[in-house]
């Protein structure tokens, strides 16, 4: 019997090690070396002829050497998964050979949208959805509960990836929905499913399948309690595209957002409504992340977001309120912390505002997580609008990024944000100088600004 030999693996890049130490000298993390146990090259967690053998049965022609000029530009047509949220997050539909990585939390709706998808594919393509989370007759009953067409769909429980291969080859699906790859395990390798090296090791050998057969591939991922996706970070380059869908237990809104496309946008969000019907996707998002009392109240401003290719109209909202302990509290839901830390001591060196001694809370309605800097304006106004118990305009728009001198910089697709705002109603906006529109729009008032100064004075004055 062959000795199982040890390698020491970092679980975000994926360098070895014959030992175990902290910190990982590739990409300098700590705490990231996991111990992998494997039957051939201690480096790479299976022997180079062990991953051959696995790949004989569909690997097909020896591969040839071309010149970049000589290689066909001829793109294959996008398959549409027929739920376009999905479709526009992937870039426009499905490529025949990608690797789609999906992850989420428990119960945030990974299956149950794939199960939507490959439902209504199956009629026009064949498809496989492999599970090895649950039973056959879970799977069934989900879908009779969510009313999806099944004659066509052909399911698998199997958690071998050398099986799951061999079926494929057999049944030549053009879809395979593998769930989850956590669960997932190749024969020679000795540790136990879930770590990182059958899951580097399973992923590598779906993925290569995918390349060589023009097969589409979607992986189910399960998340990490700080959200990110859990495994050996090559896994995330393996892979084309890497999208991860977010909702709170106590909201009915899911969002899909691509974190890897190598076919479309990164960062573009698709919005998902759960119901008893399963995932229904929400068309015009920004009508129901608007849904704002009859009143004003202070502290509350809606900013206009860019998803990936699309305006988005978010209510962000702001309460300030004196500090009850020694060191005021700092909570930003939905936003990066730190720059609101940034953001406040840009408003107190700039705009006479001083919040050391109060507690300040900020939030997006409707959990959506915001990552870019056009929302810093919008924020400082409803922290300024909350702090003198003032209500702001509900007709008004804001958005701009501040600079640490006070400047307002310009942000990216500036018209297309004012032009979005005014189909849903709003007559003013308060935006960058650089983001005034060349012509004037139809039934908007834009007050444009170039200093933080300048902006407190304009909401002084609304």
């Amino acid at each position: 019997m062959a000795k199982i030999k040890t390698a020491y693996v970092c679980t975000e890049c994926g360098a070895d090690y014959s030992k175990w130490q902290g910190q990982c000298g590739a990409c300098q993390t700590w705490n990231t070396i996991k111990e992998v146990r494997g039957g051939g090259n201690a480096g790479s967690g299976a022997s180079s002829g062990s991953r051959g053998a696995r790949f004989e049965g569909f690997a097909g022609s020896l591969s040839s050497v071309q010149s970049l000029d000589s290689v066909s530009l001829n793109e294959d047509t996008r398959i549409s998964s027929g739920i376009q949220e999905l479709d526009r997050v992937l870039g426009g539909g499905l490529v025949a050979g990608s690797a789609v990585l999906m992850g989420g939390h428990p119960g945030a709706g990974k299956s149950t949208l794939l199960l939507q998808a490959v439902c209504h594919l199956a009629g026009r393509v064949p498809a496989l959805y492999v599970t090895g989370e649950e039973s056959l007759q879970q799977v069934a009953l989900r879908a009779k509960r969510l009313g999806l067409p099944t004659s066509e769909l052909k399911m698998l429980s199997e958690t071998s990836v050398e099986r799951i291969i061999q079926i494929a080859e057999e049944e030549k699906p053009r879809i395979l929905v593998i769930d989850s790859i956590q669960v997932m395990h190749v024969s020679d390798t000795e540790s136990a499913p879930g770590s990182v090296s059958q899951v580097r090791e399973s992923a590598a050998y779906l993925t290569r399948f995918a390349k060589q057969t023009g097969t589409i591939l979607f992986l189910v991922g399960h998340v990490t309690k700080d959200g990110s996706l859990a495994g050996p970070k090559v896994l995330e380059h393996m892979i084309d595209c890497s999208i991860l869908l977010e909702g709170s237990s106590d909201s009915r809104y899911r969002t899909l957002r691509g974190i890897k496309n190598r076919f479309g946008a990164v960062n573009e969000l698709g919005v998902f409504a759960m119901l008893e019907q399963g995932l229904k996707e929400v068309k015009n998002p920004s009508a129901i992340f608007l849904n704002r009392g009859d009143e004003a109240a202070p502290g509350s401003v809606v900013m206009v977001v860019w998803e990936g290719t699309r305006p988005m109209l978010v209510e962000i909202q702001a309460l300030v309120d004196e500090a009850q302990g020694s060191y005021p509290r700092r909570v930003a839901v939905g936003l990066d912390a730190n720059r609101l830390a940034m953001l406040l001591a840009v408003l107190h060196r700039h705009g006479g505002l001083h919040c050391s001694d109060q507690d300040v809370f900020v939030n997006v309605v409707g959990g959506v997580k915001v990552n870019e800097t056009s929302a810093d304006l919008a924020l400082l106004a409803a922290i300024v609008s909350s702090f003198r118990d003032r209500s702001l305009p509900q007709d008004l728009v804001i958005f701009g990024e501040v600079g640490l001198s006070g400047e307002i910089r310009p942000v990216p697709n500036g018209q297309e944000r004012i032009y979005e705002a005014t189909k849903h109603g709003f007559t003013r906006a308060l935006v960058p100088k650089g983001n005034m529109p060349r012509k004037p729009v139809h039934n908007m008032t834009v007050i444009p600004v170039t200093k933080l100064s300048d902006a407190l004075t304009a909401l002084e004055d609304l």
